[in-house]
């Protein structure tokens, strides 16, 4: 058995902090992204949450200069360049990570009270975030109307 995967819900991109506001103005003027205004502030990581169109994705930026304070040790620091997937039942996911032997590492309440993400490396470094559907900003059409 295999994790299921539903949707991809965001990608991860990580800068200084003095270059969070370029890189907003960047992704909003030349790409035309949306920022969700709804983001709540993350202690330790100035950044921004862009929505991708009617997609139902988003762009999360991260500035940081730094460990950051979510860190876990060295390679276990959920605020780098990653990959975030929704899954149906989080603890099920868990519970197939830890059947087949895959180190990973969580993080719980960030973001949203119920919210619990594990993160791991792919074979060549890259992180993966899964979470929970349903408990996340990263879908607009879940996010109640301003």
């Amino acid at each position: 058995m295999a994790v299921e995967i539903l949707e991809l819900h965001h990608v991860g991109l990580v800068c200084r902090t003095a270059e969070a506001d370029p890189m907003r103005d960047y992704y909003s003027q030349v790409l035309n992204l949306t920022e969700d205004k709804g983001r709540g502030a993350i202690p330790g990581l100035r950044g921004y949450f862009m929505d991708v169109g009617k997609q139902d994705v988003q762009v999360h930026m991260f500035g940081k200069d730094g460990p950051s304070p979510f860190s876990q040790g060295p390679g276990k620091d959920p605020a780098e360049n990653h990959l975030a997937f929704a899954v149906a039942d989080i603890l099920e996911a868990e519970d197939e990570l830890k059947r087949q032997g895959v180190d990973y590492y969580a993080l719980e309440g960030v973001g949203a009270p119920n919210l619990k993400q594990l993160f791991m490396h792919d074979p060549v470094g890259n992180i993966i975030e899964l979470h929970q559907i349903g408990l996340c900003r990263c879908k607009q059409s879940d996010r109640p109307a301003p």
